[in-house]
Protein backbone atom coordinates (compact mmCIF):
# COMPACT_ATOMS: atom_id res chain seq x y z
CA UNK A 1 0.00 0.00 0.00
CA UNK A 2 1.21 3.40 -0.65
CA UNK A 3 -1.03 4.78 1.48
CA UNK A 4 -2.61 4.43 4.58
CA UNK A 5 -4.77 6.36 6.96
CA UNK A 6 -3.59 8.39 9.40
CA UNK A 7 -2.10 7.09 12.61
CA UNK A 8 -4.87 7.41 15.28
CA UNK A 9 -8.33 7.36 12.63
CA UNK A 10 -10.41 4.58 11.71
CA UNK A 11 -12.50 4.31 8.13
CA UNK A 12 -16.02 3.47 9.45
CA UNK A 13 -17.54 0.94 6.72
CA UNK A 14 -19.72 -2.30 6.02
CA UNK A 15 -21.68 -4.06 8.98
CA UNK A 16 -20.05 -1.38 11.67
CA UNK A 17 -21.31 1.61 9.82
CA UNK A 18 -24.77 -0.05 9.64
CA UNK A 19 -24.44 -0.77 13.78
CA UNK A 20 -22.91 3.30 13.98
CA UNK A 21 -26.03 4.65 12.15
CA UNK A 22 -28.43 2.43 13.62
CA UNK A 23 -27.12 3.90 17.33
CA UNK A 24 -26.82 7.58 16.13
CA UNK A 25 -30.85 7.22 15.28
CA UNK A 26 -31.91 6.00 18.16
CA UNK A 27 -29.42 8.53 20.50
CA UNK A 28 -31.43 11.08 18.09
CA UNK A 29 -34.95 9.74 18.73
CA UNK A 30 -33.89 10.43 23.11
CA UNK A 31 -32.26 13.77 22.21
CA UNK A 32 -35.46 14.64 20.32
CA UNK A 33 -38.27 13.65 22.73
CA UNK A 34 -36.16 15.82 25.62
CA UNK A 35 -37.08 18.95 22.59
CA UNK A 36 -33.06 19.16 21.98
CA UNK A 37 -32.82 20.44 18.23
CA UNK A 38 -29.38 19.35 16.13
CA UNK A 39 -26.91 22.14 15.51
CA UNK A 40 -23.80 21.93 13.65
CA UNK A 41 -20.58 23.72 13.76
CA UNK A 42 -17.70 24.00 11.40
CA UNK A 43 -14.86 21.18 11.78
CA UNK A 44 -12.41 24.10 12.17
CA UNK A 45 -12.42 27.38 14.43
CA UNK A 46 -10.09 29.92 15.28
CA UNK A 47 -7.56 28.73 17.85
CA UNK A 48 -8.10 31.60 20.44
CA UNK A 49 -11.67 29.93 20.68
CA UNK A 50 -10.54 27.21 22.52
CA UNK A 51 -7.74 28.80 23.92
CA UNK A 52 -9.44 31.05 26.18
CA UNK A 53 -12.44 28.81 26.74
CA UNK A 54 -10.41 25.13 27.62
CA UNK A 55 -8.11 26.96 29.60
CA UNK A 56 -4.37 27.86 28.15
CA UNK A 57 -2.74 25.81 30.96
CA UNK A 58 -4.92 22.61 30.37
CA UNK A 59 -3.37 19.47 28.64
CA UNK A 60 -5.66 19.45 25.37
CA UNK A 61 -4.15 23.44 24.85
CA UNK A 62 -0.80 22.50 25.18
CA UNK A 63 -1.00 19.22 24.01
CA UNK A 64 -3.37 18.15 21.86
CA UNK A 65 -4.81 20.97 19.62
CA UNK A 66 -4.52 20.26 16.16
CA UNK A 67 -3.43 24.05 15.10
CA UNK A 68 -2.43 25.48 11.79
CA UNK A 69 -2.46 28.45 9.65
CA UNK A 70 -4.06 29.17 6.74
CA UNK A 71 -3.35 31.21 4.23
CA UNK A 72 -3.17 34.75 5.74
CA UNK A 73 -1.91 33.52 8.67
CA UNK A 74 -4.70 33.03 10.69
CA UNK A 75 -4.30 30.60 13.41
CA UNK A 76 -6.91 27.91 13.52
CA UNK A 77 -7.54 24.62 15.01
CA UNK A 78 -9.63 21.47 14.66
CA UNK A 79 -11.82 21.44 17.15
CA UNK A 80 -11.27 19.24 20.21
CA UNK A 81 -14.23 19.47 21.56
CA UNK A 82 -17.99 21.58 20.54
CA UNK A 83 -19.43 23.43 23.67
CA UNK A 84 -17.29 26.35 22.98
CA UNK A 85 -18.30 26.31 18.70
CA UNK A 86 -21.79 25.51 19.78
CA UNK A 87 -21.65 28.92 22.31
CA UNK A 88 -19.84 31.16 19.66
CA UNK A 89 -22.64 29.85 17.32
CA UNK A 90 -25.71 31.05 19.98
CA UNK A 91 -23.86 34.26 20.42
CA UNK A 92 -22.61 35.00 16.94
CA UNK A 93 -26.57 34.11 15.49
CA UNK A 94 -28.38 36.70 18.24
CA UNK A 95 -30.47 33.40 19.56
CA UNK A 96 -30.06 35.46 23.25
CA UNK A 97 -32.39 38.15 21.86
CA UNK A 98 -35.46 35.11 21.42
CA UNK A 99 -35.25 34.76 25.09
CA UNK A 100 -36.53 31.45 26.89
CA UNK A 101 -34.08 28.31 26.93
CA UNK A 102 -32.13 27.07 23.64
CA UNK A 103 -31.12 23.37 23.66
CA UNK A 104 -29.23 21.92 20.94
CA UNK A 105 -27.80 18.65 20.54
CA UNK A 106 -24.69 17.46 18.10
CA UNK A 107 -22.83 14.60 16.65
CA UNK A 108 -19.67 15.02 14.83
CA UNK A 109 -15.96 14.81 15.03
CA UNK A 110 -13.59 15.87 17.56
CA UNK A 111 -9.45 15.98 16.99
CA UNK A 112 -6.96 15.46 19.40
CA UNK A 113 -3.30 14.27 19.20
CA UNK A 114 -3.33 11.80 21.90
CA UNK A 115 -1.92 8.43 22.47
CA UNK A 116 -3.62 6.10 20.50
CA UNK A 117 -5.38 2.93 22.59
CA UNK A 118 -8.34 1.08 22.02
CA UNK A 119 -11.56 2.86 22.04
CA UNK A 120 -8.96 6.10 21.67
CA UNK A 121 -8.52 7.92 18.49
CA UNK A 122 -6.94 11.27 17.62
CA UNK A 123 -9.93 12.12 15.39
CA UNK A 124 -12.93 10.81 17.46
CA UNK A 125 -16.62 11.36 17.15
CA UNK A 126 -18.87 12.65 20.31
CA UNK A 127 -22.88 13.16 21.26
CA UNK A 128 -23.50 16.34 23.34
CA UNK A 129 -26.42 17.95 24.02
CA UNK A 130 -26.14 22.01 25.46
CA UNK A 131 -29.26 23.72 27.04
CA UNK A 132 -28.42 27.82 27.24
CA UNK A 133 -30.45 30.31 29.10
CA UNK A 134 -31.53 29.86 32.40
CA UNK A 135 -29.16 28.51 35.64
CA UNK A 136 -32.23 26.72 37.26
CA UNK A 137 -30.49 24.11 38.78
CA UNK A 138 -33.85 21.50 37.17
CA UNK A 139 -32.05 22.04 33.82
CA UNK A 140 -29.09 20.14 35.81
CA UNK A 141 -30.96 17.60 36.08
CA UNK A 142 -32.49 17.65 32.52
CA UNK A 143 -29.40 17.29 31.17
CA UNK A 144 -28.47 14.30 33.83
CA UNK A 145 -31.19 12.13 32.92
CA UNK A 146 -30.90 12.52 29.35
CA UNK A 147 -27.43 11.47 29.14
CA UNK A 148 -28.86 8.38 31.39
CA UNK A 149 -31.29 7.69 29.35
CA UNK A 150 -29.04 7.28 26.20
CA UNK A 151 -27.51 4.48 27.85
CA UNK A 152 -30.61 3.09 29.54
CA UNK A 153 -31.63 2.60 26.15
CA UNK A 154 -29.45 0.51 25.19
CA UNK A 155 -29.60 -2.05 28.16
CA UNK A 156 -27.36 -0.05 30.76
CA UNK A 157 -29.36 -1.06 34.01
CA UNK A 158 -27.02 -0.67 37.05
CA UNK A 159 -25.90 3.58 36.17
CA UNK A 160 -24.79 5.49 38.81
CA UNK A 161 -24.00 9.53 38.66
CA UNK A 162 -20.67 10.93 40.26
CA UNK A 163 -21.72 14.68 41.36
CA UNK A 164 -19.79 17.76 42.58
CA UNK A 165 -20.00 21.38 42.54
CA UNK A 166 -16.72 23.43 40.85
CA UNK A 167 -18.19 26.39 42.27
CA UNK A 168 -18.12 30.13 40.81
CA UNK A 169 -15.05 32.30 40.11
CA UNK A 170 -15.99 33.97 43.64
CA UNK A 171 -15.43 30.95 45.47
CA UNK A 172 -13.11 29.31 43.63
CA UNK A 173 -10.50 32.27 43.22
CA UNK A 174 -10.54 31.85 47.32
CA UNK A 175 -10.17 28.43 47.33
CA UNK A 176 -7.14 28.84 45.10
CA UNK A 177 -5.38 30.18 47.53
CA UNK A 178 -5.69 27.27 49.84
CA UNK A 179 -5.37 24.79 47.38
CA UNK A 180 -1.82 25.96 46.21
CA UNK A 181 -0.81 26.24 49.65
CA UNK A 182 -1.53 22.74 50.48
CA UNK A 183 0.21 21.29 47.36
CA UNK A 184 3.14 23.39 48.56
CA UNK A 185 3.62 20.98 51.16
CA UNK A 186 3.19 18.12 48.58
CA UNK A 187 5.05 19.22 45.99
CA UNK A 188 8.07 16.68 46.65
CA UNK A 189 5.25 13.69 46.03
CA UNK A 190 3.54 15.33 43.10
CA UNK A 191 4.91 14.53 39.08
CA UNK A 192 5.98 17.12 37.21
CA UNK A 193 3.11 18.10 35.60
CA UNK A 194 1.15 18.64 38.98
CA UNK A 195 4.33 20.70 40.23
CA UNK A 196 3.17 22.91 36.86
CA UNK A 197 -0.01 23.02 37.63
CA UNK A 198 0.68 23.97 41.27
CA UNK A 199 1.78 27.37 39.65
CA UNK A 200 -0.60 27.73 36.31
CA UNK A 201 -3.99 25.48 37.56
CA UNK A 202 -3.87 24.13 40.49
CA UNK A 203 -7.71 22.91 40.00
CA UNK A 204 -5.91 20.33 37.15
CA UNK A 205 -4.07 18.54 39.78
CA UNK A 206 -7.05 16.55 40.09
CA UNK A 207 -7.17 15.66 36.75
CA UNK A 208 -4.06 13.66 37.53
CA UNK A 209 -4.28 9.58 36.93
CA UNK A 210 -0.88 9.44 39.09
CA UNK A 211 -1.14 11.42 41.60
CA UNK A 212 -4.29 9.97 43.49
CA UNK A 213 -2.71 9.49 47.31
CA UNK A 214 -1.85 13.45 46.96
CA UNK A 215 -5.70 14.48 45.76
CA UNK A 216 -7.15 12.43 48.56
CA UNK A 217 -5.10 14.88 51.62
CA UNK A 218 -6.21 17.76 49.57
CA UNK A 219 -8.78 20.40 50.61
CA UNK A 220 -12.03 20.26 48.43
CA UNK A 221 -13.74 22.95 46.82
CA UNK A 222 -17.35 21.38 48.03
CA UNK A 223 -15.61 23.19 51.71
CA UNK A 224 -15.60 26.46 50.07
CA UNK A 225 -18.56 27.05 48.12
CA UNK A 226 -20.39 30.64 48.41
CA UNK A 227 -23.74 30.70 49.37
CA UNK A 228 -24.70 30.65 46.03
CA UNK A 229 -23.48 27.68 45.05
CA UNK A 230 -24.05 25.83 47.84
CA UNK A 231 -27.71 26.58 47.33
CA UNK A 232 -27.70 25.48 43.74
CA UNK A 233 -25.98 22.02 44.68
CA UNK A 234 -28.25 21.45 47.24
CA UNK A 235 -31.27 22.23 45.12
CA UNK A 236 -29.98 19.68 41.93
CA UNK A 237 -29.65 17.13 44.58
CA UNK A 238 -32.52 17.18 46.12
CA UNK A 239 -34.60 17.20 42.60
CA UNK A 240 -32.49 14.05 41.70
CA UNK A 241 -33.44 12.38 44.74
CA UNK A 242 -36.73 13.42 43.80
CA UNK A 243 -36.49 11.99 40.39
CA UNK A 244 -34.61 8.66 41.69
CA UNK A 245 -31.70 8.95 39.86
CA UNK A 246 -29.12 6.98 41.95
CA UNK A 247 -25.89 9.91 42.49
CA UNK A 248 -23.02 10.31 44.63
CA UNK A 249 -21.16 13.08 45.78
CA UNK A 250 -17.60 12.98 44.62
CA UNK A 251 -15.53 15.83 45.81
CA UNK A 252 -12.62 15.28 43.76
CA UNK A 253 -14.81 15.33 40.43
CA UNK A 254 -13.29 18.73 38.71
CA UNK A 255 -13.75 17.70 35.10
CA UNK A 256 -10.89 18.61 32.31
CA UNK A 257 -11.93 21.93 30.87
CA UNK A 258 -11.79 25.26 32.78
CA UNK A 259 -15.00 26.97 31.61
CA UNK A 260 -16.82 24.74 34.20
CA UNK A 261 -19.03 26.19 36.82
CA UNK A 262 -21.05 24.63 39.60
CA UNK A 263 -22.72 21.29 38.55
CA UNK A 264 -20.22 19.37 37.41
CA UNK A 265 -20.94 15.25 36.82
CA UNK A 266 -20.02 11.96 34.93
CA UNK A 267 -21.87 8.89 34.69
CA UNK A 268 -19.99 5.66 35.43
CA UNK A 269 -21.38 1.90 35.12
CA UNK A 270 -19.61 -0.10 37.75
CA UNK A 271 -20.32 -3.18 35.74
CA UNK A 272 -17.75 -2.25 33.32
CA UNK A 273 -14.75 -2.52 36.50
CA UNK A 274 -12.00 0.12 35.98
CA UNK A 275 -12.57 1.90 32.75
CA UNK A 276 -16.43 2.37 33.97
CA UNK A 277 -16.54 5.99 33.39
CA UNK A 278 -19.71 6.69 30.34
CA UNK A 279 -19.93 10.22 29.68
CA UNK A 280 -19.92 13.54 31.38
CA UNK A 281 -20.63 16.96 32.15
CA UNK A 282 -21.56 20.26 33.58
CA UNK A 283 -22.06 23.93 33.71
CA UNK A 284 -20.62 27.23 32.87
CA UNK A 285 -22.13 30.19 33.47
CA UNK A 286 -18.76 32.04 32.50
CA UNK A 287 -18.68 30.55 28.88
CA UNK A 288 -20.99 33.58 26.89
CA UNK A 289 -18.73 36.27 29.02
CA UNK A 290 -15.56 34.37 27.93
CA UNK A 291 -16.43 35.00 24.47
CA UNK A 292 -17.26 38.79 24.51
CA UNK A 293 -20.73 38.16 25.17
CA UNK A 294 -23.32 38.91 27.88
CA UNK A 295 -23.55 36.55 31.02
CA UNK A 296 -25.64 33.16 30.10
CA UNK A 297 -26.21 30.73 32.20
CA UNK A 298 -25.90 26.82 30.41
CA UNK A 299 -24.98 23.28 30.37
CA UNK A 300 -24.49 20.50 28.63
CA UNK A 301 -22.86 16.97 28.26
CA UNK A 302 -21.07 15.18 26.04
CA UNK A 303 -20.14 11.06 25.59
CA UNK A 304 -17.46 9.18 22.77
CA UNK A 305 -19.22 7.57 20.38
CA UNK A 306 -16.46 5.08 20.19
CA UNK A 307 -16.66 4.21 23.92
CA UNK A 308 -20.34 3.35 23.15
CA UNK A 309 -19.94 0.95 20.55
CA UNK A 310 -16.96 -0.74 22.24
CA UNK A 311 -19.28 -1.80 24.80
CA UNK A 312 -22.27 -2.62 23.02
CA UNK A 313 -23.35 -5.59 21.78
CA UNK A 314 -22.58 -6.83 17.96
CA UNK A 315 -26.57 -6.82 17.63
CA UNK A 316 -29.13 -4.29 18.40
CA UNK A 317 -32.80 -4.64 19.19
CA UNK A 318 -34.36 -2.55 16.52
CA UNK A 319 -37.68 -1.08 17.53
CA UNK A 320 -39.12 2.39 16.49
CA UNK A 321 -40.87 5.05 18.60
CA UNK A 322 -43.44 7.71 17.98
CA UNK A 323 -42.79 11.01 17.98
CA UNK A 324 -45.93 13.04 19.48
CA UNK A 325 -44.55 16.49 21.03
CA UNK A 326 -46.02 18.10 24.17
CA UNK A 327 -44.71 21.28 25.02
CA UNK A 328 -44.88 21.25 29.39
CA UNK A 329 -46.05 24.97 30.12
CA UNK A 330 -44.48 25.91 33.70
CA UNK A 331 -46.33 28.32 35.69
CA UNK A 332 -43.33 28.94 38.38
CA UNK A 333 -40.51 27.47 40.08
CA UNK A 334 -42.38 25.22 42.33
CA UNK A 335 -43.96 23.50 39.72
CA UNK A 336 -40.66 22.09 37.43
CA UNK A 337 -40.13 19.18 39.48
CA UNK A 338 -43.52 18.14 38.64
CA UNK A 339 -43.69 18.87 34.90
CA UNK A 340 -39.97 16.86 34.70
CA UNK A 341 -41.58 13.91 36.33
CA UNK A 342 -44.96 13.81 33.89
CA UNK A 343 -42.55 14.75 30.98
CA UNK A 344 -40.32 11.57 31.78
CA UNK A 345 -43.15 9.56 31.92
CA UNK A 346 -44.07 10.64 28.42
CA UNK A 347 -40.63 10.44 27.14
CA UNK A 348 -40.80 6.54 28.54
CA UNK A 349 -43.87 6.21 26.34
CA UNK A 350 -42.16 7.15 23.32
CA UNK A 351 -43.66 10.91 22.91
CA UNK A 352 -41.45 13.91 22.79
CA UNK A 353 -41.88 15.85 25.95
CA UNK A 354 -40.15 19.66 26.33
CA UNK A 355 -40.15 21.35 29.68
CA UNK A 356 -40.14 25.43 29.49
CA UNK A 357 -38.23 26.35 32.77
CA UNK A 358 -37.86 29.59 31.44
CA UNK A 359 -40.55 30.96 33.79
CA UNK A 360 -41.82 33.54 31.42
CA UNK A 361 -45.49 34.29 31.04
CA UNK A 362 -48.03 31.53 29.98
CA UNK A 363 -48.40 33.79 27.13
CA UNK A 364 -44.87 33.60 25.74
CA UNK A 365 -44.42 29.89 26.40
CA UNK A 366 -47.24 29.21 24.40
CA UNK A 367 -46.02 31.13 21.72
CA UNK A 368 -42.85 29.23 21.74
CA UNK A 369 -45.15 26.01 22.29
CA UNK A 370 -46.42 27.57 18.52
CA UNK A 371 -43.02 28.65 16.76
CA UNK A 372 -41.63 24.99 17.54
CA UNK A 373 -44.02 23.20 16.24
CA UNK A 374 -45.42 21.29 19.26
CA UNK A 375 -48.85 19.17 18.68
CA UNK A 376 -49.73 19.65 22.77
CA UNK A 377 -49.05 22.48 25.30
CA UNK A 378 -49.49 21.06 28.74
CA UNK A 379 -50.13 23.14 31.80
CA UNK A 380 -48.43 22.92 34.72
CA UNK A 381 -49.59 25.01 37.28
CA UNK A 382 -49.94 24.98 41.32
CA UNK A 383 -53.92 23.91 41.13
CA UNK A 384 -52.57 21.24 38.78
CA UNK A 385 -50.64 19.66 41.31
CA UNK A 386 -53.23 19.88 43.64
CA UNK A 387 -55.68 18.57 41.34
CA UNK A 388 -53.37 15.88 40.26
CA UNK A 389 -54.07 16.79 36.66
CA UNK A 390 -53.11 18.81 34.06
CA UNK A 391 -54.91 20.84 31.11
CA UNK A 392 -54.31 19.01 27.63
CA UNK A 393 -54.63 22.26 24.97
CA UNK A 394 -54.68 21.34 20.77
CA UNK A 395 -52.44 23.48 19.63
CA UNK A 396 -53.78 23.15 16.31
CA UNK A 397 -57.68 23.15 17.16
CA UNK A 398 -57.12 25.28 20.06
CA UNK A 399 -59.24 22.52 22.31
CA UNK A 400 -58.73 21.79 25.64
CA UNK A 401 -59.09 18.59 27.83
CA UNK A 402 -58.43 18.37 31.29
CA UNK A 403 -56.41 14.54 32.29
CA UNK A 404 -55.16 13.26 35.27
CA UNK A 405 -51.78 13.04 35.92
CA UNK A 406 -52.02 8.75 35.74
CA UNK A 407 -54.17 9.05 32.71
CA UNK A 408 -51.83 11.33 30.70
CA UNK A 409 -49.60 8.63 29.09
CA UNK A 410 -52.98 6.33 27.89
CA UNK A 411 -54.96 9.80 27.06
CA UNK A 412 -52.14 9.87 24.32
CA UNK A 413 -51.53 6.36 23.63
CA UNK A 414 -55.63 5.86 22.89
CA UNK A 415 -55.81 8.92 21.27
CA UNK A 416 -53.37 7.16 18.61
CA UNK A 417 -51.92 10.92 17.77
CA UNK A 418 -49.27 10.85 15.80
CA UNK A 419 -46.26 13.89 15.80
CA UNK A 420 -44.62 15.48 13.07
CA UNK A 421 -41.17 14.79 12.08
Amino acid sequence: MKFKKPRGTQDLLGKYMEKWSSVEERITGILRSYGYLEIRTPIFEVSDLFVRTVGESSDIVTKEMYMFKDKKGRRLTLRPENTAPVMRAYLENGLQRQGGISRFYYMGPMFRYDRPQAGRYRQFHQIGAEAIGTSNPAIDAEIINLSMDIYRAFGFSSLQVRLNSVGCMKCRGEYMGFLREKLEEYKPELCDDCRQRTDTNPLRVFDCKTCVSVKEKLPTITDHLCEECNEHFEKLCAILKQMGVDFVIDPLLVRGLDYYTKTAYEIVCPELGAQNALCGGGRYDGLASELGGVSIPAVGFSAGMERLMQILPDELDKSETTMTRAYFVVFDDKCSIQAMVLADRLRSAGFVAYVDFSMRSIKKQLKSASTRGYDYAVFVGQKEIEDKEVTLKNMESGDQVTVSFEKLVSYFSEKGVVGIE
